[in-house]
């Protein structure tokens, strides 16, 4: 994000990428950032406001409870710095509890807004860090802040990222679901441990993931997005998820898998020419399940970013 460090006390706007995390295999290691967005405009107030519009408005528009907010203040008060009111606007575009990396926009943007108003002084790293801190693992948070396909791994506070601009030509559909679906919950599911030919299986598919995205390898994508990991498990609880894998290789999808923890769907597409065939194969795919929300998409070279 431009500008990270600046003192400045003044209005500031911030926008905020979503995020599809996993990919598949590369659990909690491997995210790509997506072109909707979290914006935030907010300046100094004699007391806190929200004014929320776009998606799930009324969660995000509350005081109380409000993610945002709470880590905004908590950050501040830790820190010894002075708790500015605000007033926020906030056009919101990332659904939540979808696996679409709301929460990822929302501490990074959280933090952002404590290092701004508060004068905190933070580089960008130290932003970060920061942000997988409190997210609890390191996927969603880099490619949000960062952009592109980012692989991640921590090292104590310590984040170690590389990153790749996504092929030009790719394209992805969100395929949103009914009702969200917590990511405590969708943790719950999974075992403490597994046999060590699905942990081998997932190395071999989350070292293609890599490899293909920075080398526009579409070809390799069907078989770099097998998991055995988390889907199976979570499949139960994510109706799409089991409809939706047997398209991978037909009809210009080249691979698809859970979005983060679920429950939406990620579907990449190859180009722009072939996603109307892609979103008829989904629906006749989803015959019998309420008709899905599609969000037809672009991956991002950027990350977050500070607009003026």
């Amino acid at each position: 994000m431009s500008d990270a460090s600046d003192a400045s006390a003044g209005r500031v706007h911030l926008r905020l990428p979503a995020t599809s995390a996993n990919l598949g295999p590369a659990f909690d290691a491997a995210a790509v950032a997506l072109d909707f967005y979290l914006d935030i405009e907010a300046e100094p107030a004699a007391e806190f406001s929200i004014s929320a519009t776009g998606r799930d408005w009324e969660s995000c528009g509350r005081i109380e409870d409000n993610l945002i907010l709470e880590i905004y203040k908590g950050l501040l008060e830790s820190h010894g710095r002075a708790i500015v009111p605000l007033a926020i606007r906030m056009v919101n575009g990332i659904p939540l509890g979808m696996g679409c990396g709301s929460s990822a926009a929302g501490r990074l943007a959280a933090i952002a807004l404590a290092v701004h108003f508060g004068q905190l002084g933070w580089s960008s790293e130290r932003i970060l860090e920061e942000a997988c801190v409190l997210e609890g693992h390191p996927d969603n948070a880099a490619a949000c802040w960062l952009g592109g396909f980012a692989i991640v791994a921590g090292e104590g506070r310590r984040v170690h990222v590389a990153r790749v601009v996504p092929p030009a030509d790719w394209r992805a559909i969100v395929v949103l679901p009914e009702e969200p679906l917590a990511t405590s919950t969708a943790r719950a599911v999974l075992p403490d441990s597994y046999p060590r030919g699905d942990v081998v299986a997932n190395i071999q598919s989350a070292a293609l993931l890599g490899l293909a995205f920075a080398q526009a390898r579409g070809d390799l994508l069907r078989f770099a997005m097998k998991d055995r990991i988390h889907q199976p498990y979570r499949a139960p609880i994510c109706p799409l998820l089991p409809r939706l894998l047997p398209l991978a290789g037909d009809h210009g999808i080249l691979g698809a898998a859970l979005s983060g923890a679920g429950p939406a769907v990620l579907v990449i597409v190859d180009s722009e020419r072939s996603l109307a065939q892609a979103s008829g194969a989904i629906r006749i795919a989803l015959e019998g399940l309420p008709q899905p929300e599609m969000v037809f998409c672009r991956f991002v070279p950027g990350g977050a970013s500070r607009l003026e």
